[in-house]
């Protein structure tokens, strides 16, 4: 199921328009100076999704701001890139799922099909169980759950977390919602002391 969700164009299409709903939202907020806040958007090049995604899909949505002396630069949250992953949110998110359990056969048939190499899928399933488990954000968020939230099974567990009513795509959206916050940089993924 998940895997056909990750060649599925539609929800990269529904995950750039969340993205578009973001950045005119931290466009009309404005920069914190007060001044008005001009495009300043960034090429990616995001790797795992599927094939025939438009260029518009490859823009990181940023902005800076207008005003001489401060020029700080806003990048909205995203649902579509992990902060500064290479590969696209969801494919971080959905692998390391689809690999929990199987077979060492079936992990290499997985990498192959999302050109994710063997390595790079064990620090995905790390980084999960270990940077985003013990950083200030998922820490916090945790406590508001209603069931806790298994570290060893991060990050399937977090989609069981969110199972609400509905589909796996829109579990996915909920658990990149979720995930927004940590995509414009690294103060969020800090340690806890």
């Amino acid at each position: 199921m998940y895997q056909a969700l990750l060649r599925d164009s539609s929800l990269f299409d529904l995950l750039l328009s969340f993205d578009r709903d973001l950045a005119r939202e931290a466009r009309r907020a404005g920069c914190a100076c007060g001044g008005a806040l001009h495009t300043a958007s960034y090429p990616r090049k995001p790797r795992g999704g599927p094939p025939g995604l438009g260029p518009e899909h490859a823009v990181r949505f940023s902005f800076c701001c207008g005003v001489e002396g401060c020029r700080r630069r806003v990048t909205p949250p995203s649902l579509r890139f992990l902060g500064r992953k290479v590969f696209w949110g969801v494919v971080v998110l959905l692998v390391p799922v689809l690999r929990q359990g199987p077979t060492p056969k079936r992990v290499k048939r997985l990498c192959a099909r999302f050109a994710v190499s063997v390595r790079t899928l064990r620090r995905w399933m790390r980084w999960w169980r270990e940077a985003f488990a013990a950083s200030r954000f998922f820490l916090a968020a945790r406590g508001r759950f209603a069931r806790p939230v298994a570290i060893a099974a991060l990050p399937s567990a977090l989609l069981e977390v969110f199972s609400k009513p509905g589909g796996p795509k829109e579990r996915i959206l909920v658990v990149l919602s979720f995930l927004a916050p940590i995509t414009t940089g690294a103060s969020l993924l800090g340690r806890a002391s």
